[in-house]
């Protein structure tokens, strides 16, 4: 009895408390396998085939995915091939072994009339046969994906790395690449953020050949010769010098030359280098060698000189040059592409100004090289410039669209408040009116419509006290009349149009609801064809549970502030659960998920909460809503994030906001060592990767952007670097030696004034580790923290465990590769 008694009193704590256990570990490690594959006939958005008739579409299937080919005529449907006989022939041709419902590949396209396919596999370009499967390589797999990105629309053409002129005699180009109508967005010459700095070896020196540029009528042949602008006949090998004033230290660059339509001027931009700052690297444990090795790369910080472009003209009849006042475009981070009007009055380019307050529109006269502003757009904060294109997370603000060789121009701003769309006189700079307005964003522009004068686009925000960042699909007369909504259900779209826009296809879901796919008709909306229903029967009866949408008031008392709840799949709510948020608070975009997935949070299978909040500062409402970033990412939204927990355990006894934990990386590994540095009362423990600690440090366009130019003390605020004295609780940082998107050294100078403060922290130091580094190591190590730290439980000595464990097994594999956390590429 006395025995049973002492068993039971070393036992009931475990008993009561059942979290951190080596089952829920095991359990944590699983839970993605164990749900795979049971949400079903989850279709992902069509893709039309060029003849506007036809689209494919892929959806889950037990076992995997099957691809679906649809007759939006007939209403027919069926399998877009023969996935046993696709399977059987690759994995002949590749010596591989893939099973009909597991291909290696998401996308594809018809070719040959439909007679074969093409895609992207095991490192290279396929080509299968639809008659016989009989599959060949035709390609590498980067060159392929260059293929599918090409037919997916100009957006996805734009090349902001134009080849190196280290020169052969190559076949006339085109000069203009964007053509009327089409979305302006591609920086020939940009700063070095954006493009690969060019020094003056790109520039054509010595005994090498120079690349060629044709002018468009055939006669004329330019390049870039002894860092000077070279003209000839086409056919002839004397060539004259056009431009004498470039050099070593101001050259012209070959990307930047662009001839008129009538071939009778040339421009290009001779360029004054600036600062070329390097990041070294010594990689301690090379998979090829013994010893180290060193490196370094090219990459521009916050405060660096640019290099500074120059607009030059040249007649080429009279062979005269002619230097255009930069009185317009004083002090540039980046001049876009020259474009000439098709009927060679002028050319324009687009002017960002250091600092991002000013951006610009210029047009230049042909024949007098005098320069004037068409558009003048400028922000007391910040003019977000990135292109206003498709994308969930990373979000810009600017779109432009020419109306009949620049007759008019429709540009979007923020100027009032809201990001929306304005019709130009491109003749007189003059607004004309506004397209689209309201207490709503565009998010992106579909297609201009110039024959029926309207735009199709997408918004989100537009319903009160529905969800702000759900998108659905519009059409807008240019003169603001007109608006028509094509997406209904209360969920987040993804609309795909037919070439013709006679129908589209709507793939619609939220967080909480699979994913439906319908078929409809523009002209009316009506639904021709319910293409495919989510079934998520299989996936509830495992055990799965949705994410709670919860939303509560900001620091302002009047916005809401959205955000998910995940909870384990044992999910008790007798018991109090510690919290961990999962944080990315970069202003480029909006982070928390919209729509259905399967995928859960292994985190939260030990015993925990976890959350992920969209805070003020953050992209994708208003502009109010987004200038809280403005020389201040210090802030990350933790005051909204705090309000938003206190309202959840407001609500629900079993939410422990006594145990708060946060982990992130990159920007969201600067947000969360911030949380502990400014926030200490509020946040226990955090587990930051990759983190961009002090913004100086970090890459010159993100940091920028928000935190302004010229540098000053806001920079210093926010710097977890300078305020590591401030530390409170239990903090785990990680970080790759060989970051390539972050400079390694702000975690160790982290580090460096961590210790100089006496503080008690952890450090992961990956050797060889890129961007988000840790691999399955890195994961548990961050299970492990939060284990200890929040849930006051010790975790299996895995030092000691049985090889044969799962769990043991986790970590070793992957430590250097990437982590999947929320933010975008770039990040």
């Amino acid at each position: 009895m006395k025995l049973s008694i002492r068993v039971l009193l070393v036992l009931l704590p475990c008993l009561l408390q059942a979290q951190g256990t080596l089952s829920d570990y095991e359990r944590a490690q699983n839970i993605r396998q164990k749900f795979r594959g049971l949400a079903v006939n989850i279709a992902e958005p069509a893709n039309w085939l060029a003849s506007g008739e036809q689209f494919w579409y892929r959806k889950s299937v037990a076992g995997g995915n099957e691809f679906v080919l649809v007759d939006a005529n007939t209403l027919a449907k069926k399998p877009a091939f023969d996935q046993e006989k696709l399977a059987a022939g690759l994995s002949k041709a590749a010596g591989e072994s893939y099973k009909p419902f597991d291909l290696p590949f998401t996308d594809f396209h018809f070719t040959d009339g439909q007679n074969a396919i093409e895609f992207a596999a095991a490192g290279s370009l396929w080509k299968c046969a639809l008659s016989n499967y009989v599959c060949k390589k035709t390609g590498t797999a980067q060159a392929g994906a260059q293929q599918f990105r090409r037919r997916r629309g100009p957006q996805a053409d734009f090349d902001d790395n134009p080849a190196d002129p280290q020169f052969d005699e190559s076949p006339a180009e085109p000069q203009n690449d964007v053509e009327d109508g089409m979305v302006i967005e591609d920086p020939v010459y940009d700063s070095p953020q954006q493009q690969t700095q060019r020094g003056p070896q790109a520039a054509g020196r010595g005994p090498e050949r120079p690349r060629l540029r044709t002018s468009p009528d055939g006669k004329w042949e330019a390049a870039i010769w002894n860092f000077n602008v070279m003209v000839r006949e086409k056919g002839k090998t004397e060539a004259y010098l056009q431009s004498f004033d470039g050099s070593e230290g101001n050259y012209y660059t070959l990307a930047s030359l662009t001839w008129s339509p009538d071939s009778k001027h040339l421009v290009a931009y001779r360029v004054r280098p600036g600062y070329h700052r390097e990041v070294y690297y010594v990689e301690s444990s090379p998979t090829d060698q013994v010893q180290p090795k060193h490196s370094s790369r090219e990459y521009a910080k916050p405060g660096d000189t640019l290099d500074i472009a120059q607009p030059v003209m040249f007649q080429i009849g009279s062979k005269k040059e002619v230097m255009l006042d930069n009185s317009l475009f004083p002090n540039p981070y980046s001049l876009s592409r020259p474009v000439w009007w098709k009927d060679s009055r002028g050319f324009t380019f687009e002017y960002n100004q250091r600092g991002h307050q000013v951006y610009r529109v210029i047009e230049a006269d042909a024949e007098t090289g005098k320069c004037r502003t068409l558009i003048n757009e400028e922000s007391p904060t910040f003019v977000d410039y990135r292109p206003l294109v498709p994308n969930p997370r990373d979000t810009g603000k600017k779109y432009r669209y020419d109306l009949n060789d620049g007759k008019q121009i429709i540009w979007a701003s923020e100027r009032d408040g809201w990001e929306h769309l304005y019709l130009y006189n491109g003749r007189t700079g003059e607004l004309e009116n506004q397209i689209t307005k309201g207490d709503w964003v565009v998010r992106t522009v579909e297609k201009v419509d110039e024959a029926n004068r309207q735009i199709w686009f997408e918004a989100s925000g537009m319903y009160p006290g529905k969800d702000p960042y759900f998108i659905n699909y519009y059409r807008i007369n240019f003169d603001g009349s007109g608006l028509t909504r094509f997406t209904d259900a209360d969920a987040n779209h993804t609309v795909k149009f037919s070439p013709d826009m006679k129908y589209y296809v709507d793939t619609w879901s939220r967080v909480d609801l699979p994913t439906v796919s319908e078929l409809r008709r523009t002209s009316d909306k009506k639904l021709l064809l319910k293409l495919e229903q989510g079934d998520i029967t299989a996936l509830k009866a495992a055990g799965w549970r949705a994410p709670e949408v919860f939303t509560a008031l900001g620091r302002d008392g009047k916005t809401d502030i959205w955000g998910v709840i995940y909870k384990p799949t044992n999910f008790d709510p007798s018991k109090k659960y510690p919290v961990v948020e999962s944080i990315y608070a970069g202003p480029q975009g909006s982070f928390v998920p919209k729509t259905f997935s399967p995928i859960v949070q292994p985190l939260a299978e030990l015993g925990f909460i976890v959350v992920q909040i969209d805070g003020m500062g953050t992209n994708n409402r208003s502009k109010a809503f987004h200038n809280v970033a403005w020389k201040n990412l210090g802030d990350a939204g933790f005051p909204d994030r705090i309000l938003w927990h206190k309202a959840v355990a407001a609500k629900y006894p079993w939410y422990d906001i006594s145990r708060v934990g946060v982990y992130g990386t990159s920007a969201g590994g600067q947000n969360a060592m911030g949380a502990l540095l400014f926030h200490p009362e509020f946040y226990k423990v955090a587990v930051s990767n990759s983190g961009c600690h002090d913004n100086r440090m970090d890459k010159i366009w993100w940091n920028e952007q928000w935190m302004g130019w010229p540098l000053g003390p806001q920079y210093v605020a926010s710097s977890n670097v300078e305020n590591a004295s401030k530390l409170q609780g239990k903090l785990l940082l990680v970080v790759g030696e060989m970051d390539s998107n972050v400079d390694p050294s702000s975690t160790l100078q982290v580090v460096n004034a961590l210790i100089k403060a006496g503080k008690k922290f952890n450090l992961l130091y990956v050797p060889g580790g890129e961007h988000g580094a840790g691999g399955l190591y890195g994961q548990r190590l961050l299970e492990d923290f939060f284990v200890h730290n929040l849930l006051s439980v010790e975790p299996p000595d895995w030092n000691r465990m049985p090889e044969e464990t799962p769990a043991a097994r986790r970590g070793g594999r992957n430590v250097r590769a990437a982590a999947a956390e929320p933010g975008p590429a770039g990040r």
